[in-house]
């Protein structure tokens, strides 16, 4: 299994990275792998797999929602889209 570097994963690239690495992003944190456990966070990573094209990252995206308050869903939603908007 693939480890990333944390300090990394804000400026990674959105064009250059492929679903896979966002969707262990979100995998790293929905189950506290080597990170806390952070449901905003992971469904965050989940929503930016799921753009690129990954499928399980669309279901476990709606696994963990279930789990999430509105709130917590609509933080997730709103880093998503604040670091896609950061991406070129």
């Amino acid at each position: 299994m693939a480890r990333f570097d944390m300090a990394g994963v804000d400026s990674a690239n959105f064009g250059e990275a492929n679903a896979d690495v966002f969707y262990e992003l979100g995998m790293m944190y929905s189950t506290g792998r080597s990170v806390p456990t952070d449901f905003v966070s992971a469904h965050k990573w989940f929503n930016i797999a799921a753009l690129k094209g990954n499928k399980e990252a669309i279901r476990l995206r709606r696994e963990i929602a279930q789990q999430m308050s509105d709130i917590e869903i609509a933080s997730a939603q709103r880093a998503a889209r604040d670091w896609m908007a950061t991406q070129h």
